[in-house]
């Protein structure tokens, strides 16, 4: 994936998305002795930077794959950003969820024109039911983060961060499936000037700190993390460019998501979920590596439960 795949699909997608905005906070900048720009794609599309990735994953498929629709599983933002993509470019949508996910997540995909097909709580589950609408209707599978697509349009985000801020020494995002990550990565490695990408991930499912150790895919046995968005693991089209342009990744307790999570509410004046919040937590947990230093922050997303505030 080159430096024009990410500025073609930038330009590709801008009707579909909006450019968001980047905020500061001078009291955050005090507590850890550098300059932070939040680029906050919680006031993206559907709430969520997958907007830009599931746009841009619909519009290079064929005329004939448009027609059969696209299918995907997934039970979160993912689910969402497909539905209201493929609503915009009049595509139909498949979205196979677990039935155990909220009602208000099934809405949700409804009310942005998905046609959500239950099944159980399992990952064989989701992927048999998906693999049969493929057959069934010749609907194209888009992985959540795993598709080359999918991962230049979540880079987008960084291309855009760094328009505005060019001069940036970090550029810090969740861990998750590893498609921000890797999209990320590409951005702040063609449009940086020697910009690092660093990736924050709970210590509670850390399978993406022990991949980049070991150099290969590895999976978590429990993902007990309020971060419901990072539970999701590595894939193979994302891993090679995490092993190639991810400098580190930063482990963090839930504590410290929490109150990470809190400081964005309570003093950038936005909601952002918890999973937005592990960026903000690492840079607080190793000050001392970031002093001094300019640094950009993907805030992810903020489609969260407001009654289940961890504060």
């Amino acid at each position: 994936m080159t430096k024009q795949d990410l500025i073609d699909c930038h330009e590709r997608i801008k009707p579909f998305i909006h450019i968001t905005p980047v905020l500061t906070s001078r009291l955050i900048n005090e507590m850890v002795g550098a300059q932070l720009y939040f680029k906050c794609e919680n006031f993206q599309r559907m709430g969520a930077f997958k907007m830009r990735g599931a746009a841009n994953a619909i519009m290079q498929l064929t005329a004939e794959q448009k027609k059969n629709g696209v299918v995907t599983h997934s039970s979160g933002n993912f689910a969402q950003a497909l539905s209201l993509a493929a609503q915009g470019l009049g595509v139909k949508a498949y979205i196979v969820m677990p039935n155990t996910a909220p009602q208000v997540k099934k809405d949700a995909v409804r009310g942005y024109g998905g046609m959500v097909i239950e099944c159980e709580p399992t990952l064989e589950a989701r992927e048999r039911e998906s693999k049969s609408i493929e057959d069934r209707y010749g609907a194209t599978f888009i992985h959540p983060s795993n598709d080359d697509q999918v991962i230049l349009g979540q880079g987008t985000a960084c291309v855009e961060l760094l328009e505005t801020q060019p001069d940036l020494d970090y550029v810090v995002t969740p861990v998750g499936g590893g498609g921000l990550i890797a999209g990320t990565a590409l951005a702040a490695h063609y449009f940086g000037k020697h910009c690092k990408t660093i990736g924050g991930e709970p210590l509670a499912c850390d399978d993406a700190y022990r991949s980049l150790m070991s150099g290969q895919i590895e999976t978590n046995e429990t993902a007990n993390t309020i971060a419901d968005g990072l539970k999701t693991q590595l894939g193979d089209r994302n891993f090679p460019l995490i092993l190639k342009y991810v400098d580190e990744i930063i482990r963090v307790t839930e504590e410290e998501i929490i109150v990470a999570m809190h400081l964005i509410w309570e003093r950038l004046k936005i909601v952002c979920e918890p999973s937005s919040a592990v960026a903000l937590a690492a840079v607080l947990q190793q000050k001392e590596k970031f002093a001094r230093k300019n640094i950009g922050i993907i805030i992810s997303g903020g489609n969260v439960d407001l009654s289940q505030l961890p504060f």
